[in-house]
């Protein structure tokens, strides 16, 4: 359940392109097979199949609920650029068309750069090459002009950079945050299950007066201990690997965005550098350089600009989630809840063995401890026991497995330790049995197996939560609730910083590319102006 979890967690936040067929029969169960002789399939299920898609999703059923549906209002282009209706869905492939259309008008910018600058490089390649005639007229005004120009989009790409750098900063720390707090609960949750098969090992091993659990349901223990066992190393194995993947992206994509930043920075700089000191060549270099960095950065802000918004939707679509947990949404598909026979099928095994474990210790409480048998009954019903009697074992289940109420005159999980020492005698061996010797209703060995089964029996009783948490899904809720309020604020705005950064560095240097070959071109004719000046000792030509 635990890796489902994950996967379906980062399946919201990594935009995984995943269209509706690939979900269309997505079907995922762990099998447990019967407890106690009936049939008792523990399912831990991520089923994806007939998902609804924007057509159908507002008409499953009463209760049905659109996801983040005035946030994910955009136009399909798979609908003839009609608004999107489904709410958020990453099983629906008009979801995934309508988010991607916004970030159309960047790949568009992108592509129209490449060929637009493209054209305009090949035709000035040609030019250079058939009019090789000198010019010394120069334009005072667009030197100058350009000039400035290139001291504001330098400007212009260092903020950029800064803002691309501290974006990412940002938004890796709080990533590696949230990953954090999901593998936190998926551990606890790994934790829990170990430890609610150990205590059901446990239970089934204890015993009080040679009395011990029917075998019947010490069976049912041995089956449902190994499938927990080996549930819970599933678990914990895929945790581990989707945690050490997902950490790997994380730095990838931070290494990646500050190479960007500081390659764009550099290029930036060296390019204003050398158009300043006149040289053509490597300015001409460079600008085929940029040309394509900046094809590349402006596609880079375009697929930012698509994760954030489906990571904001996702986040709004949790925290919808999260406030209308019992209604039919797109998220029931693909959470992995475990199914509500599952969880009444462990919470009614964890109710039984500790009922049966307590019903153990109230038996020879009451059939033995408080009896007083004569000598000639021998062990293990005679032991000189006497005294006040011993008060029973609060039992918190009555026998059809509903809560009980427990009564004054009853010993308690807490207390039970303190209640029974009273009771407790000295004992001497006599022909191999302990026999009292003082007051008393119970032996020392007596005593430490009553408070064994009573200690299992405690830590059995207090998964009841836990179970149901599995049960209700309210852990899953926990978990996004935490995420929509402490993570998801930052996300959405360090995400907005990379794509901005992406675009202001993206602008700035398009810009100074073109206004380099001005520059550099009004350079050139600047300084044939001032040779010609110095041959002739006359005046430039006007325009």
């Amino acid at each position: 359940m635990v890796h489902h979890f994950c996967s379906s967690f980062l399946l919201l936040f990594f935009l995984l392109p995943i269209s509706a067929s690939s979900f269309s029969h997505v079907y995922h169960e762990f099998d447990s097979e019967s407890i106690s002789g009936k049939e008792g399939r523990v399912t831990w299920r991520w089923l994806a199949e007939e998902a609804p898609t924007a057509s159908n999703v507002t008409t499953l059923d009463n209760s049905s609920f659109v996801l983040a549906a005035q946030r994910t209002q955009r136009k399909d282009p798979l609908e003839g650029y009609n608004y999107y209706k489904g709410g958020w869905n990453i099983s629906d492939q008009h979801y995934w068309a309508s988010v991607a259309y916004t970030a159309f008008p960047l790949f568009t910018i992108a592509f129209i750069w490449f060929v637009i600058f493209g054209l305009g490089l090949f035709v000035f390649a040609l030019y250079l090459c058939c009019c090789r005639r000198r010019k010394y007229s120069y334009s005072h005004f667009a030197y100058a002009v350009s000039l400035v120009l290139l001291i504001i989009f330098v400007c212009a790409a260092v903020v950029g950079c800064v803002v691309l750098y501290r974006g990412q900063a940002k938004f890796h720390k709080t990533t590696l945050s949230t990953l954090g707090y999901v593998m936190s609960q998926a551990n606890l949750t790994v934790e829990n299950l170990k430890n609610f098969s150990d205590s059901l090992g446990k239970a089934k091993a204890v015993g009080v007066d040679q009395i011990f659990l029917p075998s019947n349901v010490q069976s049912s223990i041995d089956n449902i201990e190994t499938k927990l066992n080996a549930s819970a190393s599933s678990l914990e194995d895929k945790s581990a690997n989707n945690n050490n993947s997902i950490t790997k992206f994380l730095n990838g994509l931070q290494v990646s965005l500050i190479l960007l930043a500081a390659v764009m920075l550099a290029f930036t700089f060296i390019g204003f550098l050398f158009s300043l000191c006149g040289m053509q060549f490597i300015v001409s270099v460079l600008i085929v350089v940029g040309w394509i960095l900046v094809t590349v950065t402006f596609i880079l802000c375009g697929v930012f600009l698509l994760f954030h918004n489906v990571l904001t939707d996702a986040c709004v679509a949790m925290d919808e989630w999260v406030s209308r947990p019992h209604s039919h949404t797109a998220l029931d598909d693909i959470l992995p809840c475990v199914d509500v026979a599952t969880a009444n099928e462990s919470m009614y095994r964890s109710r039984e063995v500790t009922y049966q474990l307590v019903g153990i210790v109230n038996q020879v409480i009451t059939n033995i401890s408080n009896q007083n048998f004569p000598p000639a009954f021998g062990a293990p019903l005679y032991y000189n026991q006497s005294g006040p009697l011993i008060p029973p074992l609060c039992n918190p289940y009555n026998s059809d497995m509903s809560d009980r109420t427990c009564l004054i005159n009853e010993a308690t999980f807490d207390n039970s330790s303190t209640v029974w020492k009273e009771h407790e005698c000295q004992t001497a061996i006599v022909n191999g049995n302990e026999i009292c010797t003082t007051v008393g209703r119970i032996t020392p060995s007596l005593y430490s197996q009553m408070i064994a089964a009573t200690s299992i029996s405690k830590g059995l009783y207090q998964y009841g939560p836990f179970l149901t948490q599995l049960e209700d899904c309210s852990f899953v809720r926990e978990t996004f609730a935490t995420i929509s309020t402490k993570d998801c604020p930052g996300l959405d705005k360090y995400t907005r910083w990379i794509y901005i950064g992406l675009d202001l560095v993206s602008v700035a240097v398009m810009l100074s590319l073109i206004f380099w070959i001005i520059f550099v071109r009004e350079r050139r004719h600047r300084n044939n102006n001032k040779e010609f000046l110095t041959r002739s000792s006359q005046a430039p030509h006007p325009l």
